[in-house]
């Protein structure tokens, strides 16, 4: 008897939350119950080498590798109508941004991006009818358009009530999926308030991540462009350069941090990339932050800098569900988090992690507290020490969907 056959599209796999849970979804997937391709809009990302051999990566389509390309460089390479389907999106969204006073992330531009070049992209491994196909990452017009399958299932990253979503153009796409799975029971409660008419659709499937595996990657190497020093606490933080994540105030916030915490040298390190780079660096500078607050870069594997640092702190203005919360709580790590809508669905303040409030000053005085409490720290360690963060059972509900 065959093997159901499974098809997982995703746009790429640089360094992210998103793409750090498809890998641990494709790690935990039994080849011998499943057959899976995996078709990347794009072949590039340092996640790549982590593919496991078991997945067949299909080949990639010159018109989708060039979706997020500079449209100069899609001009460059005669992808005409790609280009003015760009650039429609673009006239579009700008006018959705006039109209707006919320800034728009970039799954909202996506949108747009997809809504008009889906239409002329050539369809994904035509001859095959998947018995499932998966939509990874917002937008979902592809997996809609261009797959054939007996069923398809869209994921939902984020908390929808903090990005902007024109609901009457979206509710289309997504109704026309048999299951939408959330990444929290707060992502899903937090969808189905602006898509109340989808409830039944929605079930929750958590990012797989599997403990052993992160603990050996976190033995990897002594990260020593994080320098741990003496009477010092270094902080970590790791995610995109961008709005949700909240790092253009962690010079603020840090700022005060030490003027609470004057007897000890504080160390803030960010791992990631984005667009928000620039604005980061500006406001390290403005801060006088340029000896406290350190950007990183990317780092394909940042487990041995969250085995190393003394607190993991995630400043985000909004999450679905952070993956590296659940990591750093994987690595025994003490965890501060922002009060941010989704924040109570991951950390258990006092228990396992510490809640801050948002205002920056609040916010500072809250990871002062917290970091200067060494019986609290003792605690959440100890605590996290004796229960696993892991979930590889998750993978069950793909197999039921099957």
């Amino acid at each position: 008897m065959a093997k159901p056959h499974l098809l997982i599209c995703m746009h790429y796999l640089e360094l992210g939350g998103a793409e750090s849970a498809l890998i641990g979804m494709l790690s935990a997937i039994d080849s011998q119950r499943v057959e899976v391709d995996l078709f990347l809009y794009d072949h590039r990302g340092e996640l790549m080498p982590y593919i496991p051999q078991t997945i067949n990566l299909l080949p990639a389509i010159p018109e989708y590798t060039m979706l997020e390309r500079p449209i100069m460089e899609l001009l460059k390479h005669k992808f005409w109508r790609l280009a003015a389907a760009r650039l429609m999106a673009k006239f579009v969204t700008r006018i959705t941004r006039h109209r707006n006073t919320k800034r728009l992330d970039d799954a909202s531009c996506f949108f747009n991006m997809s809504r008009f070049t889906s239409p002329i992209l050539p369809a994904i491994h035509s001859e095959i009818e998947y018995d499932l196909a998966i939509s990874f990452l917002t937008p979902h017009h592809i997996v809609l358009n261009k797959v054939n399958a007996k069923r398809k299932v869209a994921w939902i990253h984020t908390d929808y009530t903090n990005v902007y979503v024109d609901a009457r153009k979206e509710l289309p796409v997504w109704e026309r999926y048999d299951k939408i799975a959330a990444i929290s029971e707060e992502a899903m409660k937090k969808f189905i308030q602006v898509f109340p008419k989808l409830a039944s659709k929605v079930f929750v499937f958590e990012n797989i991540l599997s403990s052993p595996l992160i603990r050996k990657q976190a033995n990897a190497f002594t990260p020593h462009d994080m320098p741990i020093q003496k009477d010092g606490i270094c902080l970590l933080s790791i995610g995109r350069y961008s709005n949700p994540k909240r790092f253009d105030e962690i010079p603020y916030i840090c700022k005060r941090l030490i003027e609470c915490t004057p007897t000890r040298i504080i160390k803030w390190y960010i791992i990631g990339y984005g667009t928000d780079e620039a604005l980061i660096r500006q406001r390290i500078n403005e801060t006088g932050m340029q000896s406290h607050v350190f950007l990183l870069g990317k780092r394909s594997n940042p487990y041995p800098y969250i085995k190393a640092c003394d607190w993991y702190i995630q400043p985000s203005r909004y999450e679905g569900k952070s993956i590296t919360v659940r990591e750093a709580q994987i690595l025994c790590k003490p965890i501060i988090i922002t009060n941010y809508p989704t924040a109570v669905s991951q950390v258990n303040n006092g228990v396992d992690g510490v809640i801050v409030p948002m205002e920056i000053n609040t916010c500072a005085e809250g990871i002062s507290h917290a970091i200067m409490d060494e019986n609290l720290k003792q605690h959440l360690q100890k605590y996290l020490q004796n229960h696993d963060y892991g979930n590889a059972a998750e993978i069950e509900k793909i197999y039921n969907l099957l």
